[in-house]
């Protein structure tokens, strides 16, 4: 019999997302852009709205300007039917203060919950990057008897320290016995000692039981006022905790090899792995299931378009992503996304990169390993992500594993002749993709290396830059 239950679903969107600064430094975590056409919030509402639940709130803070409008362009629903999509902002509808954490978001908007009078309320996170069917968790939840379930995804036992950590009940696997923030260690689980239960950071909840909750924790003085480290752990000691397994989480169109797929997107290093994990022809992540789409609003940008460049360079993309509006003049990319109208001139290249819109990469400049952010023209002959200390120099950040990241409207500046011999020796290298059909198919050899020298001297002739 399916359920009858009245269903509110609440976004907590205002997180300010240090970790993954400068990409936050003008906008919301949940506004950053991802995979070419999408921003991250996108992916919490695609489930939301596919899993049938169409009353959402978005709880905004945080340089929302971004947020919101993305919101009201994109997420329209008829309101004729009683469905909605709603940016709210913190309002301090209970006090001064604003947001002091979670919890004291959805406390500070309780009137949105007795406005919709639900039954169940669902809350998710609008940072993290995976297909999930609530419909499911919610069935669950409610044949449970729990007064609050939590979604919880499997992780190795050495990630324990990053997540808030699920142990559950030796007689019942589906109640939570312990809910540990970021433990140094945890037990195993039964069914693969190897893996642990780790919060996703979404929960499901009867709608009474969530507002005496949150009204117990408004009174309390220690209390950080999170979902998380707060709330949960309130349930659990009252014995009225579950936990939904998301392996069992079944969705249309899915494969073994992505069906399970979830990666939390807080930091640079897993940003910048989580756009890897799209490009491959078998990909981890698979952006293309027609059954459960993703949503977002969709560019009036021109189709993309690959041309020849000066002294006839090929414009190519290999193992990639590419965007609308994309110009390829005489450039190679390689196992790069690429978002919309982004320029790639004449013998460039960008290999293992994200670009966002509007980027412009000038004739014979190299972007390598590196995340650049919109609005960003890089000269011709320009080096980015061959020297750290180089990069470090011109006020861009470089992660610990060498990723170079550009922020905004961030000025690069023109390229001295040590920078161009830099990027002119990585200018006549053969594509990976390439030098392995090469490798297969020796016949095609020569004429690979022909086109790589060509791009060379196209480049030398352009920049100026010689390999030294």
């Amino acid at each position: 019999m399916p359920l009858t239950k009245k269903v509110l679903a609440i976004v907590l969107a205002g997180g300010e997302g240090n970790r993954l600064m400068p990409l936050t430094a003008d906008r919301a975590k949940p506004a950053v852009p991802f995979a070419g056409s999408y921003r991250l919030i996108d992916f919490a509402l695609s489930n939301l709205v596919n899993s049938r639940y169409l009353q959402i709130v978005v709880l905004t803070q945080y340089k929302s300007h971004s947020l919101d409008r993305h919101i009201s362009e994109t997420w329209r629903m008829s309101t004729q039917l009683g469905n909605y999509v709603a940016s709210v902002p913190a309002q301090q509808r209970v006090g001064k203060s604003w947001f002091l954490g979670s919890a004291n978001a959805i406390y500070q908007s309780l009137n949105l919950i007795h406005d919709a009078n639900p039954d169940i309320v669902v809350v998710v996170g609008a940072d993290h990057v995976y297909r999930m069917d609530f419909a499911q968790m919610v069935a669950q939840h409610v044949n449970s008897g729990a007064k609050a379930t939590v979604a919880a995804v499997r992780q190795p036992l050495n990630m324990a320290n990053q997540f808030g950590v699920i142990e559950v009940d030796q007689n019942d696997p589906q109640k939570i016995a312990a809910f540990v923030e970021k433990p140094a260690t945890t037990p195993g689980l039964a069914a693969d000692p190897s893996q642990f239960l780790a919060s996703m950071g979404n929960y499901v909840f009867d709608a009474d039981a969530l507002v005496a909750a949150l009204h117990v924790d408004a009174e309390r003085l220690d209390t950080k006022h999170d979902m998380g480290g707060d709330i949960i752990p309130y349930f659990v000691n009252q014995g009225e905790a579950g936990v939904y397994d998301f392996t069992l989480n079944e969705i249309p169109g899915s494969t073994s090899r992505d069906r399970t797929y979830w990666r939390d997107v807080g930091t640079i290093d897993s940003f910048y792995d989580a756009h890897m994990d799209l490009i491959s022809p078998l990909p981890v992540f698979n952006l293309y299931n027609s059954e459960w789409p993703i949503y977002t609003r969709q560019s009036i940008s021109p189709p993309a378009k690959f041309v020849r460049g000066l002294n006839d360079t090929v414009g190519t993309a290999l193992d990639s992503i590419v965007s609308s509006g994309v110009v390829i003049s005489g450039g190679v990319v390689e196992g790069s996304v690429l978002s919309n109208d982004v320029y790639v001139g004449t013998s460039s290249r960008v290999i293992d990169s994200v670009l966002m819109d509007k980027v412009h990469i000038g004739e014979g400049a190299v972007v390598n390993r590196a995340i650049i952010d919109k609005n960003v023209r890089v000269p011709a002959g320009a080096a980015i992500g061959l020297d750290p200390e180089l990069d470090r120099a011109r006020g861009f950040k470089v992660t610990e594993s060498g990723i170079t990241v550009l922020s905004k409207y961030q000025d690069v500046p023109e390229p001295d002749e040590h920078e161009r011999q830099l990027a002119a020796r990585n200018l006549h290298l053969v594509p990976n993709a390439v030098k392995a059909a090469a490798d297969r198919f020796p016949e095609v050899r020569e004429s690979v290396d022909k086109v790589a020298q060509t791009h060379a001297a196209a480049a030398q002739s352009t920049t100026g830059g010689r390999p030294a």
